[in-house]
């Protein structure tokens, strides 16, 4: 084990597409890999569990499909990624993960004895298949078919179901894995619910197109290309460091500082960009000082 200073490097961006039939998840997968990949659709390849689904938008470019037949396994799902990883594919499309966690659920109804336990038997499968996604050397594009949710309310005495919005089929918790969550509705308009880089998170609805894909793969080649070798780095090496990260990476690191002292030091880290960021350093200042003093608190806790 080392200890070593962080640093942004260059990522494989993993993007969730989460939306009801006919929202245009896969169109918008697509569109999405030919940014990714510089209009190259010969680097995308889409592994179809949607009946030749991939296939009605050939008018788009010649990119690749391998289609995925029951049994929806998480092991199918494997060696169809590792087959798109060797055949030398930028971008891989899953379309869809929801067929594969209805196969596991379809498992574990099956199994006999305690419903409980048997979910060991099950989680690690998931799991597998999870860390094959986040490890892929590409980048990956996976859709996920939503449902309505319902929640249990006490209403007279009684438990009534009621509808709190829509829900992926996947197991609960999964899109908090990807680097990227986009939910479409049925109007094919896109807001991001999951974003670790920062573009998107909190803009008005939007639609996905190529240029987005571009925008993103020029967040994943911002970062420092990882070496087999890390080192201690040098005085040298952490000022050319300083010099190249980016006016758009100090505003995300703006908006994690919690304490004035944090949002200080990071001021006077990066000079170059002071008057540039200036607004935005004073916006963040003002608003922990707002959350830190309680005359801004109600005596429950919550904020004015």
């Amino acid at each position: 084990m080392q200890l070593r200073q962080s640093e942004r490097r260059k990522a494989k961006i993993k993007i969730g597409l989460q939306g009801c039939a006919g929202s245009g998840k896969t169109y918008s997968a697509l569109l999405l890999a030919k940014g990714l990949t510089n209009n190259d659709y010969s680097k995308v390849a889409i592994i179809d569990t949607e009946n030749g689904s991939a296939d009605l938008y050939a008018h788009l470019g010649n990119y690749n499909v391998l289609s995925l037949t029951p049994p929806f396994t998480p092991e199918n799902y494997i060696k169809a990624i590792e087959i798109c990883e060797n055949a030398g594919m930028e971008v891989i499309i899953i379309d869809s993960i929801s067929h594969e966690w209805d196969e596991l659920l379809d498992f574990h109804s099956k199994l006999a004895g305690n419903s409980f336990t048997n979910w060991a038997k099950v989680t690690p499968r998931q799991k597998a298949f999870v860390d094959k996604i986040l490890q892929a050397k590409s980048h990956i594009i996976a859709t996920m078919r939503t449902k309505q949710d319902y929640v249990l309310n006490q209403k007279d005495g009684k438990y009534i179901p009621e509808k709190v919005g829509l829900k992926s089929v996947q197991r609960d918790g999964l899109d908090y894995e990807f680097t990227l969550v986009f939910d479409i509705d049925i109007k094919h308009f896109a807001v991001s619910s999951k974003d670790r880089t920062g573009m998107f998170m909190g803009k008005p609805e939007f639609t996905l197109n190529e240029n987005i894909g571009k925008q993103i793969l020029q967040w994943c080649n911002s970062g420092i290309a990882e070496t087999a070798n890390i080192a201690t780095p040098a005085k040298n090496e952490s000022i050319n460091k300083q010099e190249q990260i980016t006016e758009h990476e100090v505003f995300n690191q703006i908006q994690y500082c919690n304490s004035v002292s944090e949002l200080l030091k990071l001021y006077n880290q990066y000079p170059q960009y002071q008057e540039a960021l200036k607004v935005d350093f004073e916006n963040r200042k003002s608003f922990i000082m707002k959350l830190t003093n309680p005359k801004n608190l109600f005596t429950n806790g919550t904020h004015k």
